[in-house]
């Protein structure tokens, strides 16, 4: 009774982001949690380091690296600025912003994607004297939708990487072709719903100039195509983005500090308490129950574990909500399967609020620091669609 009522008091306040009259957030309840269930017995201190996949920590601490070298060197920003200054037309903007999100999404990680082009968006669009949202919400949702293609593309995918053993290729394979399709929607609906600001003559824009470190970015670039070779030869993708960074770090040009600021600590610290989360709960028969609640809402098929995985995901965020399900994904008659959908849906799903997923946030966030705001409502209009657009699709191509 005692672990089951930590496990709801620590996603509660995952949910709702905050604990009533304190400042702790969501990881801090996830390792307050995980710390209280070792105290109570609940888990033993063994029990509960083991119970921490390291090859999902080591493969996304290994892709925040890689990614903070990209960064570091101007090459994302360098891209940015290239796609901002070689298509001028709104439309034009719009279906590329879409595409060239979506797919550095699927290579290097949603949130960093967002966090590098959200400054680099505004300034050409203000540029030019633009409506600013339109371009916003195609970073946003593109970066979900792109980031859905491979197991690298989002924490959560790389979880399921890991918990799974699916070989990345056969991943890609399955859900690449549904991402590009999506991602077509997004432009396309983002060009209907916005048609009269895209209709709009812009002005020239005045080039943007970038700072690019070309022998850190070349190094870096041989080493993430080596690194995606090793994916879709079928490495271990953890031994292969580990080696990947392991190189990046062997360097006279950047200090480690540097590297080490650009990883998300957070996050980690987040995998890590809900790993201990989720493991006390499933000793004490957790797993068992949860799968029975859910069996009358038919999460043994393709559109009832669509449907959950979506709900849950905007009620506690996408990551919570994908390691909560981990447990009851390998109790369904089609695991394989299972996790395809989970991991479709649950980032899918990110794209309905803008809470729905931390790329969302990131973007909006980011506006806001420089005046633009970005309602529920403005983000609804192009997130609720191509979210239910999304969800049908991945049923009938899951299905």
């Amino acid at each position: 009774m005692l672990t089951a009522l930590i496990f709801i008091a620590a996603y509660a306040v995952i949910a709702a982001g905050r604990a009533p009259f304190l400042r702790i957030d969501r990881t801090g309840a996830a390792l307050v949690g995980a710390v209280l269930m070792v105290v109570t017995g609940a888990i033993d201190l063994d029990a509960a380091a083991s119970a921490v996949d390291a090859r999902t920590i080591v493969l996304l601490f290994s892709m925040m690296v890689i990614v903070a070298h990209l960064k570091l060197s101007g090459g994302l920003a360098a891209c940015a600025a290239w796609i901002g200054g070689r298509f001028e037309r709104p439309r034009a903007l719009v279906v590329v912003l879409v595409f060239g999100a979506g797919l550095l999404s699927a290579l290097f990680v949603n949130d960093t994607i967002c966090l590098v082009f959200t400054p680099m968006v505004i300034a050409v669009v203000q540029a030019r004297q633009l409506r600013p949202l339109p371009y916003l919400l195609a970073l946003a949702t593109a970066s979900n939708i792109g980031s859905a293609a491979t197991l690298t593309g989002n924490p959560q995918n790389i979880l399921i990487g890991a918990l799974s053993a699916m070989p990345f290729s056969a991943f890609t394979q399955t859900l690449g072709p549904l991402s590009l399709l999506l991602l077509a929607a997004d432009a396309a609906l983002i060009c209907v719903v916005f048609r009269h600001d895209l209709a709009l003559s812009p002005l020239p824009g005045a080039p943007q100039r970038i700072r690019v470190h070309r022998v850190l970015l070349a190094k870096t670039l041989l080493v993430a195509l080596a690194v995606l070779a090793g994916f879709l030869a079928g490495a271990d993708t953890a031994v292969a983005a580990s080696a990947g960074a392991a190189v990046l770090l062997v360097t006279r040009r950047v200090r480690p500090a540097k590297i080490f600021r650009a990883v998300d600590w957070d996050l980690l610290m987040l995998f890590a308490g809900l790993f201990v989360l989720v493991a006390a709960a499933a000793r004490a028969g957790f797993d068992h129950r949860l799968f029975e609640w859910l069996r009358p809402f038919g999460v043994s098929t393709v559109a009832g574990l669509t449907l959950t995985s979506a709900v849950l995901s905007n009620a506690i965020s996408n990551v919570p909500a994908v390691m909560l399900l981990t447990s009851v994904v390998p109790q369904l008659p089609d695991p394989h399967r299972a996790w395809l959908v989970l991991a479709a849906s649950s980032t899918f799903a990110g794209n309905v609020t803008i809470l729905g997923s931390i790329a969302n946030l990131i973007v909006v966030e980011g506006a806001r620091r420089r005046g633009i705001h970005i309602s529920f409502w403005d983000y609804a209009k192009i997130g609720v669609p191509i979210s239910v657009i999304s969800l049908v699709l991945t049923t009938f191509w899951l299905g």
